[in-house]
């Protein structure tokens, strides 16, 4: 069994290292930052992210954002401090494609293989191992470290060479914003229209429209359960991801900005923290019309 180092264990980090402990590994966990009580039972609770790289043979990172993987890598006390010859790193949070060829590279003069390997499905992914992996890098490094995303997700792909499985991520938050865009506005359309929005849901389901985000995130809306999940905050830095990523392509995503737009909405709402599928509050403000109705927002109407 392999000695695994694990950084950040938020919504979707703890339950990836938990799995990977019920896979019979040794994991070791730094704990500067907060650790869950089962987590630590189970695993090495070492000082620092330089004591974490020295007693794992592969270190994984699941953090919020580029300035974090490179706070957690390259600080005084960070991963690359405690790195030898041979070891493999893994960064599974979503960040920059451009950053993380710079980081891979740095950590190559090492001697130190570097994948990048974001991930896709949230918290419920991540909890039942059922997780989409996009690798970027070396394949031997992949093959290296297939077991181990064989016990965090079920459809693993290596894409291409670093920045490779960062630049698929960001396609698929593209993806899934825009989902999540089109859902919201038909169980809106649907709802002002005098229909039972979840009705409706339930009887697209079974036809051409059907997708996980109507099955999941609708149900959400129809629900109203707005508890992360996946954080508004986090797909607005994803789509501030493709939207600098297109300017320097030089291309155009109108739908994409249309997206981050809705984010914005509902940030300024107070809803940074609010799941993403809270996207429809930004379309049921412009509406004057809630999608499905809350006890304490019927009350207020009847005020």
């Amino acid at each position: 069994m392999a000695k695994i180092g694990f950084i950040g264990l938020g919504i979707m980090g703890a339950h990836m290292a938990r799995n990977l402990i019920k896979g019979g590994h040794s994991l070791f966990v730094n704990g500067a930052y907060p650790v869950p009580d089962d987590v630590a039972k189970s695993a090495s609770v070492v000082a620092s992210s330089t004591a974490v790289a020295q007693a794992a043979d592969i270190v994984i990172i699941m953090v919020p954002d580029t300035p974090d993987v490179a706070n957690v890598l390259f600080a005084d006390d960070g991963v690359a401090a405690g790195l030898s010859r041979g070891k493999l790193v893994i960064d599974m949070s979503s960040i920059s494609p451009l950053d993380t060829r710079a980081f891979a590279k740095k950590i190559n003069a090492l001697g130190v293989d570097y994948l990048d390997a974001p991930v896709s499905g949230g918290e419920i992914g991540a909890r039942d191992a059922s997780l989409t992996i996009m690798v970027g890098g070396p394949e031997k490094a992949f093959a290296l470290a297939k077991p181990l995303f064989e016990l965090m997700g079920r459809n693993i792909s290596l894409i291409g060479e670093n920045g490779a499985g960062q630049t698929c991520k960001v396609a698929n938050q593209i993806i899934v914003a825009l989902n999540i865009e089109a859902v919201a506005e038909a169980l809106l359309f649907a709802s002002r229209s005098g229909a039972d929005p979840e009705r409706v849901r339930r009887a697209l389901m079974g036809g051409f429209a059907s997708s996980r985000i109507l099955e999941v995130h609708g149900e959400r809306m129809t629900k109203r359960t707005f508890n992360p999940g996946f954080r508004i905050e986090l797909h607005q830095k994803d789509l501030n991801l493709a939207l600098d990523g297109a300017r320097k392509l030089g291309i155009a995503l109108p739908h994409t900005a249309s997206a981050q737009q809705l984010f914005s909405v509902c940030a300024a709402n107070g809803g940074k923290a609010w799941d993403h599928s809270a996207m429809v509050r930004a379309l049921e403000i412009m509406a004057n019309h809630e999608v499905a109705q809350t006890p304490d927002s019927k009350e207020a109407k009847a005020a």
